[in-house]
């Protein structure tokens, strides 16, 4: 379902990286917003996200049915 095994590991290793140089997280939410911008940095421009969304489009849509309620939908 996901696009390129080195696409994901590279991920994978920058969201580990930045969870250990911050330690332990508050709440849920905080280490969230961490991983949210982690993913965000990866494209700062923006001008890659289509290119993203139709790579991403198969995994993101069995993530939102198997964490129903926790991914929602963008009208991006």
């Amino acid at each position: 379902m996901i696009y390129s095994t080195n696409a994901v590991e590279s991920l994978h290793a920058r969201m580990r990286r930045a969870t250990r140089a911050r330690g332990h997280f508050p709440t849920e939410q905080a280490a969230l917003k961490c991983l949210y911008l982690v993913v965000r940095s990866l494209d700062p421009t923006g001008r890659g996200r289509k290119r993203w969304m139709n790579r991403w489009k198969a995994a993101l849509n069995a993530f939102a049915i198997t964490f129903e309620g926790r991914i929602l939908p963008t009208d991006r």
